[in-house]
């Protein structure tokens, strides 16, 4: 075994063993709301184009937002992807603002070519994440016999996500036209936790030892997304490609567990099976590559999660319910600029990104829409050596993002992120002759 096929070895065992480990890479109060904070699935490549995907294939490359690119995985190759984000956010809220800092791992994902015109990848990636500790107060009025000021706090916290691990096939039938199957396991915890406290001239009273709420899930399900594309050559150096793609919608079969605990004692417990639900979704891209130069995409998904239910306390009873979900629809450009791929100088070989993305929310906040996002990227890939054969890359991403809620009473959220990606492109496959 050469030295970079051990060094890959070890590093793929050492991300296996960091990935269930990693933080739930989320600090928002908005994760409360339906799954948490939904991930964009994005990878190396494509992380600094905004994660802009569904018509892009490419030899040296995973794609896994559109399993039909599988089949265009080059047949000498073993490609080996791992990927991280540093991340720093600020809420904003009436006057005050506070900052938050969190690192999680993005991706692991490997794929290489089975036989001609079938490609294999497989990998874990996060879906979702639930982290937040907050809490708001209000004034009772004066006590009528003491005149004591009586206030309450409600407090907020939450944690979980979901993961998935994967499995995917690409398969290139007849002429260019390709599709392709991710089927995945998605697991995970959900936990939110909401405790009252009623002050007496700020001094806790003998009421604040109950009155909390808390719903706990422990999730697993299938998850399985179809895609399919068609490159057209519509000039001698340009290529256009559609990509489509369809989740499968269904339930997951976990129960949700409700827990009451109230000043006197008594405990109310509640379970709802079948209380948490995956939405169908939809996605149409194009993308166009000249020579081998210029990659420019436009991607449109849209997921049903109106359709979906989720479990909430409604007027003191635990119910499963679609009324605080909203159909999501997410709209994404990029593109990336390489001067030279086969050029003998180095930064000729840098590959040169941008992108841009808008998304509308998939719940609501007490009756309201959730935040709009927006976002920007840019970033690049860099060579790891002088050496024109070696693919391997470091890929760089530089992401600004925007909440914007609907109403000005909620948070306002600006984040920024590096996201930092290593991919291993080794020619493990290729088979030498000696004249």
């Amino acid at each position: 075994m050469s030295s970079h096929k051990l060094i890959l070895c070890v590093l793929l065992a050492m991300a296996t063993l960091y990935a269930p480990a990693q933080t739930n890479g989320s600090n928002s109060p908005y994760s409360r709301f339906g799954l948490g904070s939904l991930k964009d699935q994005s990878q190396g490549f494509n992380k600094a184009m905004s994660g802009v995907a569904l018509g892009f294939r490419d030899g040296n490359r995973i794609n896994m937002q559109n399993p039909a690119s599988y089949s265009a995985i080059d047949s000498l190759s073993f490609i080996f992807d791992v990927g991280l984000t540093l991340q720093n956010v600020n809420f904003k809220s009436g006057g005050n603002s506070i900052n938050a800092h969190n690192t999680t791992l993005d991706y692991i994902n490997a794929g290489f070519r089975l036989c001609p015109g079938l490609g294999f990848s497989f990998g874990f990636i996060p879906f979702s994440s639930i982290g937040y500790d907050f809490s708001e107060s209000k004034y009772l009025g004066d006590h009528f016999n003491s005149g004591s000021t009586m206030t309450y706090t409600n407090s907020y916290t939450g944690d979980g996500g979901l993961h998935e691990v994967y499995v995917g096939l690409g398969w290139n039938p007849f002429a260019d036209f390709s599709v392709g199957a991710n089927f995945g396991y998605v697991w995970g915890n959900y936990a939110q936790n909401i405790t009252q406290t009623f002050y007496e001239d700020g001094t806790a009273t003998s009421a604040s030892n109950g009155l909390r709420r808390q719903i706990e899930a422990d999730l697993s399900s299938y998850k399985i997304d179809i895609g399919v594309q068609y490159p057209i050559k519509i000039g001698k150096n340009d290529v256009l490609t559609p990509g489509i793609t369809y989740g499968i919608g269904h339930a997951i079969n976990s129960p949700a567990h409700y827990y009451s605990y109230v000043a006197n004692g008594d405990t109310t417990k509640s379970v709802i099976e079948k209380a948490f639900e995956l939405p169908t979704s939809f996605g149409a891209g194009l993308a166009w590559a000249h020579k081998e130069q210029w990659k420019v995409g436009l991607d449109v998904t849209h997921q049903r999660w109106g359709e979906c239910r989720v479990p909430q306390i409604i007027n003191d009873k635990f119910v499963s319910t679609t009324e605080n979900y909203m159909n999501r629809t997410k709209i994404v450009i990029g593109g990336e600029f390489q001067p030279d791929r086969y050029s003998s100088k180095y930064l000729r070989r840098v590959q040169y990104r941008m992108g841009a993305s808008f998304s509308t929310p998939y719940y609501k906040v007490n009756g309201h829409n959730g935040p709009r996002e927006f976002g920007v990227t840019a970033g690049f890939a860099l060579p790891v050596s002088n050496n024109i054969n070696n693919r391997s890359v470091v890929n760089i991403a530089f992401q600004w993002g925007r909440s914007v809620p609907s109403v000005s009473s909620l948070i306002t959220e600006n984040y920024l992120r590096l996201n930092v990606g290593i991919t291993f492109n080794e020619r493990w496959f290729m088979k030498w002759k000696i004249q």
